[in-house]
């Protein structure tokens, strides 16, 4: 299954809504797509839902912190919301739950932008 992603505004924060599987290949370049067109428009407070996402590989995991760190250079925020149990371990494993501002509430989320 490929990854879809969906974009929607609230209070200001683009919620990045993702589903599939963020994996090498289709998967990272659609992510980083996303991102790059965001930070093109000016958006610079980002929030990736992962409710939906299935299944994350290194490269997977590699994007998400090519994400993070390329929004911060440009001054922005990106957090994420709804992890998985999978991939929530994953970050764990990895150590990068200590990188991420994690929220499992979305208006949680919104307001901690502010």
């Amino acid at each position: 299954m490929s990854m879809k992603i969906s974009t929607r505004q609230v209070d200001g924060v683009t919620i990045v809504d993702c589903s599939g599987r963020i994996t090498l290949g289709e998967g990272s370049i659609t992510l980083r797509e996303t991102i790059t067109q965001l930070l093109a428009k000016g958006e610079k407070k980002i929030l990736l839902n992962l409710g939906d996402v299935n299944y994350i590989d290194s490269s997977g995991i590699g994007e998400l912190v090519s994400a993070f760190t390329t929004v911060r250079k440009q001054g922005g925020d990106l957090k994420l919301l709804n992890l998985t149990k999978k991939v929530h371990d994953l970050l764990l494993i990895t150590k990068l739950y200590t990188v991420f501002d994690v929220k499992d509430d979305e208006a949680v989320a919104v307001k901690s932008f502010n």
